[in-house]
Parts: structure tokens; C-alpha cells; sequence
């Protein structure tokens, strides 16, 4: 188990990372309604520089996060997925940042299977201590602070703090529950669960792998393909708050901010609970 947000000191203005948690999650909930918007268009998919994908609703959904959490939290800098792709990095000396990816499963997005999510966190040196994931399409939300919590929320609605039901990782059973991702599988992540004993595996798209461990659905999330801070960050704050943690294979820290390598994370292995 992982450090407690409540080692971390809770931004001005918030009584604490839950209550800064909802207040992601009503900002998510708009960027829903245009993302949904695109997807039931006749949208077109485009590459970037990185050869990553990335069409209008991953755009129109980031400048809308983006306006709002200026307004929320205007002395915090925001690394966000597209605007690093066109070159804008803000400093981030201080250790203190929000992560945004805008659309998270953009081939999940493509492909129209429904599974992409809006993920927001705040990194408190290296650590991701507030996080939502959200799924605009049917409405799954998980938020994490100093507590973790499950809610339902319709694409453009406030997000009520009393709809949300408290969540927490399991104790590993067997066969073990593996979450892999749908669109990113390797034989070294299949090689690695295979070795924990007998395994189930299940496959999902986007940040709401780490959902299912959080809520204690699933053990064990590895993952050895590139994935960016982007990504994992808010999974990780709700994953942490339930009582999980995400280490990299060597059970060292998995951390945040990682400048000089483009925000690029190395291999990690996300557990819900931990066998006794």
C-alpha cells in the first residue's frame, strides 16, 4: 500500500483532495459532452509527430479542461497530451502539476467500443495524490483522494458528491483476476502473469483497467508496453486511494514529472490488494 494523500498538503481553496476530486470530475463531465459529440460523428482520424492518434474530440475536449482548471487552479501548471505534442511545457520545477489526458483510448475512441476515458490528476512531487477517470459513454467515475469512490455521471452534469459510493482494492484470490489492455498486449505481460500462478484475464481499454482494481473487480494490472504519465497518473491516485498501489517491476516507486524523458513511463506493475 502506498502513501495516504493526506501526506500531502491539500491545494487553497480545498478542504481536502476528495473535495478537489468532485470539483475534477464536474470539469471532466463537460469535456464529455464534446467528446460524445465527435463520437457520434463522421469524425477523422489523424497521426501525430509520435505517430500516436489523435482526432477532433481529444482537441476540443483539452481546451475545455484546460480553461477550466486555469480558473480552478491558476498557480498550478498543467502537462497536458496535446498541447505537449505542439511544444508547450510549462516549468514544473516546484514539483506541484495537474496531468491531463483529454481523451485516453483514442484507438478504443476509433474503433467505437466505448472504452476511453478523461483523466485528470494533481502530481504533488512525483506523486499522484487527486485523480478522476471518467468514462463519458456510459458514465463510469472514479475519483481518489484521500478516499476512493465509484459514482455515475450523465455527460454535462454537476457532479453530487452524495452519488458516490466508497470503493477498495481486494485481497487476491485464485485464479487471480489480470487486467490487460485491449488494444497493448505483449508476450512479456502475458509471460508475466502467467508466472503469478493461475490467472484469469481480462481485457479493457483506457484508465478504466485501474478502475476494476480499485473497486476490487481485479489483482493485477502489468504493463510492459510505452504508455505516458497521461495515461496512469489518475488511475494511480484513485488505485493508491483504494488501497492498491503501482510500482515499477522491481517494486520501486513509480513517479511523475519525468522532464528529460518526454513524460514517457517505464514498465509498471498496478496491484489491488496484497496476498497475507
Amino acid at each position: 500500500m502506498e502513501s495516504s494523500a493526506g501526506s500531502f498538503p491539500v491545494p487553497a481553496g480545498f478542504a481536502s483532495f476528495d473535495a478537489l476530486a468532485n470539483t475534477f470530475a464536474s470539469i471532466a463531465s463537460q469535456a464529455g459532452c464534446v467528446i460524445l459529440a465527435v463520437y457520434a460523428s463522421d469524425f477523422t482520424m489523424r497521426q501525430k509527430s509520435d505517430a500516436s492518434p489523435v482526432c477532433e474530440a481529444d482537441e476540443a475536449a483539452e481546451l475545455i479542461i484546460l480553461r477550466l482548471l486555469q480558473e480552478l487552479l491558476p498557480e498550478v501548471p498543467i502537462i497536458a497530451e496535446e498541447a505537449v505534442a505542439q511544444g508547450r511545457v510549462p516549468d514544473i520545477s516546484n514539483g506541484v502539476f495537474l496531468l491531463v489526458d483529454p481523451l485516453d483510448g483514442t484507438v478504443e475512441f476509433a474503433g467505437r467500443n466505448g472504452e476511453f476515458t478523461v483523466n485528470i490528476a494533481l502530481i504533488v512531487q512525483g506523486v499522484p495524490v487527486c485523480g478522476i477517470v471518467y468514462s463519458p459513454l456510459d458514465g463510469a467515475l472514479y475519483l481518489g483522494g484521500e478516499h476512493a469512490r465509484k459514482a455515475q455521471l450523465a455527460a454535462g452534469a454537476p457532479f453530487d458528491p452524495a452519488s458516490s459510493t466508497a470503493i477498495h482494492v481486494r485481497q487476491p484470490g485464485t485464479p487471480l483476476d489480470v487486467v490487460m489492455s485491449r488494444s497493448h498486449r505483449c508476450t512479456r505481460t502475458e509471460a508475466w502473469a502467467d508466472a503469478q500462478g493461475e490467472n484469469r484475464v481480462v481485457t479493457r481499454g483506457s484508465a478504466l483497467k485501474f478502475g476494476l482494481l480499485a473497486d476490487g473487480s481485479a489483482d493485477l494490472y502489468p504493463r510492459f508496453t510505452p504508455t505516458m504519465e497521461w495515461d496512469t497518473a489518475a488511475g494511480h491516485a484513485v488505485l493508491r486511494a483504494a488501497g492498491g498501489s503501482l510500482l515499477t517491476p522491481d517494486d520501486k516507486p513509480f513517479v511523475y514529472g519525468k522532464i528529460s524523458e518526454g513524460f514517457r513511463n517505464g514498465p509498471f506493475i498496478a496491484r489491488g490488494g496484497t496476498s497475507t
